[in-house]
């Protein structure tokens, strides 16, 4: 089952049913073009202001056109927006702010940070932009994608998290002092997305740089939230760090728990592991069986499963995207309707809807620009081309540019009821919310590559591809390409895969010890074929190599052993 889940992302482009012929259709595709050219043009009408008249701060206040910091001071839109600017083909710009960046970020300072959007916001753009930055024309170090400028401020940037993590329960603090550490008087009380949604940074810069103290804590956070689980299989909202006892025992997919069931399932996937995605499918059926009512997802009390609160919140608007992504593509598109008719009652999602009522909760009427209806739009068109889908894209874009839309950018919609504004924009209006929509818009992207293209890169560990599709969006919506995880270093399972076949190929005996040579033109090791070559020789046998190679390359994370047969390497015994 986890193959067929594992390699989703990749689905998408081999599985989609074709759109209906007809004029109906053509009018669609007249209108695609239209609004994603309104969305390039709300994403620089942001961005422009937020250079003018913000930067270097972290967020433009678009009501009085001038900046703030907000979480720590990092130029934090600039970060946020850097991969959406390569999304929108917009190159140039690219190659000016990963200088601007190179220059002018520093995170040895005495600000307190929260763990979490340091990771997701800073961590995961930085990543995404170094994994990305061959493309957008910059000219990489030798040695990219395992070294670069980039993927070191990534680093510096992790490592002043990781002292958060020094807990007895190695559940980390929510905030930690990036020039001291976490502060004496720290409150332990962490909430459980802030505890669960390391693991997509984390793994990709421990498999970048060889180091695996990043991995190995984002692990062992999330098992211990998976521990500390009640006897029904739900988690609360927040825990205490240091005890491991719940303080908030709201359970439900929203705010406060909604990225950890997310980073379950894109860990599984970007890690090809069985037992995340086992951990993930353990609670959905739990949040099936206690949290879900006629398609709606109730908040309920985590060991006896009573309803506490009947509120949809926006944040909860990701998760029929995430059921897209395991294939549950019809509850899905029921809970995602549930959802779009709250969005056509108010033109936005307000922060909290009351289900029963069916209007907004008080002081919960907001909407600050969120992506999560949109992300789940994208997905699921991608899955079904349903155009009901695109109409969504449509109203938000209406919607955004008609109340949000100010002289200055676009601001926060304080109160969906009047449309009275707030003076804020938050990095992930243009890190996410663009950059969604502009991908429902955009069915040609190269982020939805099908495996058709891709680059073959030399590094000073071999040969890997990248660029082939199946990116994974971390909750930020920063793509992560999941073959880049395999082209700086050899792990020792991977060695020991590469016996078994080689013993298995060559039929030899147990006791001989075999050794990869790579070609020169790798960086090591004694001369190999040719890459481009159509086939090698061995004993006389021919293999197949580039020619047959497309069909596995829709899929780039891939067990290690498949992984031989598409880069076509050469083994040979050490005698």
């Amino acid at each position: 089952a986890l193959r067929s889940l594992g390699s989703v992302l990749c689905l998408w482009a081999l599985r989609l049913p074709v759109p209906p012929a007809g004029t109906g259709a053509a009018a669609r595709e007249l209108d695609v073009a239209s609004y994603r050219e309104r969305v390039r043009a709300m994403f620089y009408h942001a961005y422009e202001h937020y250079l003018e008249s913000a930067f270097p701060y972290d967020e433009l206040r678009p009501l009085t056109c001038d900046g703030q910091d907000t979480w720590g001071s990092f130029s934090l839109t600039l970060i946020d927006a850097l991969d959406t600017l390569l999304i929108l083909g917009n190159v140039s710009e690219f190659q000016r702010v990963v200088n601007v960046l190179q220059e002018g970020v520093d995170f040895d300072i005495d600000v307190n940070a929260s763990v979490f959007e340091t990771n997701i916001r800073v961590v995961g753009g930085l990543l995404s932009a170094h994994l990305l930055s061959k493309k957008a024309g910059v000219e990489v170090e030798v040695g990219w994608p395992c070294s670069g400028p980039l993927l070191r401020m990534a680093e510096e940037a992790a490592r002043k998290l990781l002292p958060a993590f020094q807990t007895p329960t190695g559940m980390p603090y929510g905030t930690v002092n990036l020039l001291h550490g976490v502060n004496p008087g720290e409150t332990p009380v962490t909430c459980t997305a802030g505890i669960g949604t390391f693991i997509v940074e984390f793994a990709t810069l421990s498999h970048l740089t060889g180091d695996p103290v990043f991995e190995d804590v984002a692990r062992k956070a999330l098992k211990a939230l998976w521990k500390n689980r009640s006897d029904i299989g739900l988690v609360g909202n927040h825990i205490d760090v240091i005890t491991a006892k719940w303080v908030a025992q709201d359970a439900g997919i929203g705010a406060g728990v909604d990225s950890y069931f997310e980073y379950l399932v894109k860990g599984a996937i970007l890690l090809q592991d069985k037992e995340l995605m086992s951990m993930f499918l353990e609670y959905n059926e739990a949040i099936k069986n206690y949290t879900k009512f006629d398609d709606w997802y109730l908040w309920v009390q985590m060991y006896k499963g009573t309803v506490s609160m009947p509120v949809f919140q926006s944040l909860e608007a990701y998760w029929p995207g995430l059921q897209s992504l395991i294939g549950d593509v019809d509850n899905a598109m029921r809970t995602f309707l549930n959802y779009y008719t709250v969005w056509k009652q108010f033109g936005g999602l307000p922060e909290f809807y009351n289900i029963p009522q069916g209007y907004t909760v008080d002081k919960r009427e907001g909407y600050p620009l969120r992506p999560e209806l949109i992300e789940s739009a994208m997905y699921l068109y991608r899955a079904t081309r349903d155009p009901t889908l695109l109409e969504l894209g449509r109203d938000a874009v209406e919607s955004i540019e008609k109340i949000s839309k100010v002289d200055c950018g676009f601001a926060t919609i304080k109160d969906l009821r009047d449309h009275r504004l707030d003076n804020r924009m938050e990095s992930f209006f243009l890190a996410e919310t663009v950059k969604y929509l502009y991908l429902l818009f955009d069915p040609d992207n190269f982020i939805h590559n099908d495996g058709s293209v891709f680059d073959a890169v030399i590094t000073p560990y071999g040969e890997c591809v990248l660029n082939a599709g199946g990116y994974v969006f971390n909750t930020e919506a920063h793509p992560i390409d999941p073959a880049a995880l395999h082209c700086c270093r050899k792990r020792k399972e991977e060695q020991w895969e590469v016996e078994d076949l080689m013993r298995e190929f060559y039929s030899l005996k147990k006791n001989k010890k075999f050794t990869l040579k790579r070609s020169s033109n790798h960086g090591e090791g004694e001369s190999a074929k040719d890459p481009e070559d159509t086939s090698s020789e061995k004993g006389g046998e021919k293999r197949n190599s580039k020619k047959s190679s497309h069909s596995l390359l829709s899929c780039p994370s891939q067990s290690f052993n498949s992984k031989l047969a598409v880069l076509g390497q050469v083994f040979l015994d050490n005698t």
